[in-house]
């Protein structure tokens, strides 16, 4: 088991991902007066002081109205602005679904939605704050790209492929620090999963900021003699599903994980693939149960639900001994 507290810090931790976010919607700014952020009350804890002190006239501010958020953004959108709409995850894709599903997808107007402190980030709040929903929700409207980045490379890359790309995005982020993932010769696209660690064992299919509690599984887990594969399953929507069938054929069992209900997030994605592939190999849904959440920080929180290293170590243990 993660006993030692040095395994927590054996990757370099950089900033939170909202804060790469700001910074690099701030550089795309310089060179195209086409960005504009659109936020709920939310421009300190969505990082954008940095942005709103570069562009002061790119900035709206529509107050707690998170529909007339969405509205607006399509609006501006629908005139030629790359529009960043920001605001708590809880709040964007629950108060304002209706927005997203007619002005922004049905519609096609390319709005990047910006879902901050996303899944259980706001931890002792609870239920009514956290977004255990988001993608669940999402994932049933057409015309919408879905993504959670695990760390600061994952979300750089992919707010540079989001504004490119002219299309509706929804991308979710948590509040702490994360550690990096990837070494400097890394590449990211959008609908395609990236491995962060390579193995023939188990395989931890995971997104946001889960994938590092998998990572330390994963490590914590060559005790026992076992290769594990981690994944990145950074974009839910298109997901990777030659990704999922491949890592099938090569690991003796899947394991998904997800700072998320669940039920219709990535783990019922990934199980969809398997079965309509007709693969069938022990798996099992990492997230977080059909219940009221406990209070707690986001590690409490974790570790309660087994999204933590040590919790999926377990159940990849009782996964292998169920499947001999």
């Amino acid at each position: 088991m993660l006993k030692e507290e040095w395994k927590r810090m054996e990757h370099i931790v950089g900033k939170a991902n909202l804060e790469v976010f700001s910074d690099t919607l701030t550089e795309l700014a310089q060179n195209d007066t086409d960005i504009i952020a659109v936020t709920s009350d939310s421009r300190g804890s969505g990082k954008l002081n940095s942005f709103a002190e570069a562009f002061p006239d790119r900035v709206v501010e529509v107050g707690i109205a998170e529909q007339n958020l969405v509205g607006m953004a399509a609006g501006l959108a629908s005139a030629g602005k790359k529009v960043f709409a920001v605001s708590p995850a809880s709040f964007l894709s629950a108060r304002s679904l209706e927005q997203i599903k007619n002005d922004v997808c049905y519609s096609d107007n390319p709005v990047n939605l910006i879902g901050i402190s996303a899944g259980v980030s706001y931890g002792a709040l609870g239920s009514t704050h956290h977004s255990l929903h988001d993608i669940a929700a999402l994932r049933a409207i057409h015309n919408i790209t879905i993504i959670s980045p695990a760390d600061n490379f994952e979300t750089r890359e992919a707010i540079k492929a989001s504004a490119a790309l002219c299309h509706p995005v929804y991308i979710r982020f948590g509040k702490r620090p994360v550690p990096q993932l990837y070494k400097e010769d890394a590449e990211f696209t959008l609908g395609r999963a990236n491995t962060v660690l390579d193995g023939d064992d188990v395989a931890f299919i995971a997104n946001g900021e889960t994938v590092h509690e998998a990572v330390l599984a994963a490590e914590g887990l060559k005790v026992h003699g076992l290769h594990c594969r981690v994944i990145s399953m950074h974009t839910v929507k298109p997901l990777d599903k030659e990704a999922i069938l491949d890592t099938a054929k090569f690991c003796r069992a899947i394991v998904t994980v997800e700072e998320h209900s669940v039920h219709g997030g990535l783990g019922e994605a990934v199980a969809g693939v398997l079965l309509q592939a007709g693969l069938n190999l022990p798996f099992r849904i990492v997230g977080i149960p059909d219940e009221y959440t406990v209070s707690g920080n986001q590690q409490d929180i974790f570790s309660h639900y087994g999204i933590s290293a040590e919790g999926l170590e377990k159940t990849v243990l009782e996964l292998l001994h169920q499947s001999i």
